[in-house]
């Protein structure tokens, strides 16, 4: 039950990120239910490992490769998610950190 309510609440997230930024649209609720769990999916397995690969680059950038792998991951859910749309690696990271914003938000109030 708690996993159910944590992924409504990422495609709130998902939802309220699309209409807010300039570079991201969502066609309706239901694809941004489809694409909080993609991103759940991919920031679950697929993030760690492209960490782990990217580790030397990130050693030379003091961390700052890590945002490129996390735009990444919203371009490549964005990719296979019909009706999800991203319009580049700068919208990508913005819209990253307003769902980090928007699930922290979410988190304070014990959701």
């Amino acid at each position: 039950m708690k996993v159910l309510l944590h992924v409504l609440l990422s495609a709130i997230a998902v939802f309220a990120a699309a209409r807010v930024l300039p570079g991201v649209s969502v066609d309706s609720f239901g694809t941004a239910l489809v694409a909080a769990v993609a991103l759940g999916i991919v920031n679950g397995f697929l993030r760690p490992i492209l960490f782990i690969l990217t580790l030397p680059i990130n050693l030379l950038t003091l961390g700052l490769f890590t945002f490129v792998v996390i735009g990444g991951c919203v371009l490549l859910v964005a990719h296979f998610v019909p009706g999800f749309h991203v319009n580049g690696m700068i919208s990508a990271l913005e819209f990253a950190f307003a769902l980090w914003l928007i699930n922290g938000f979410f988190h304070l109030l014990g959701a």
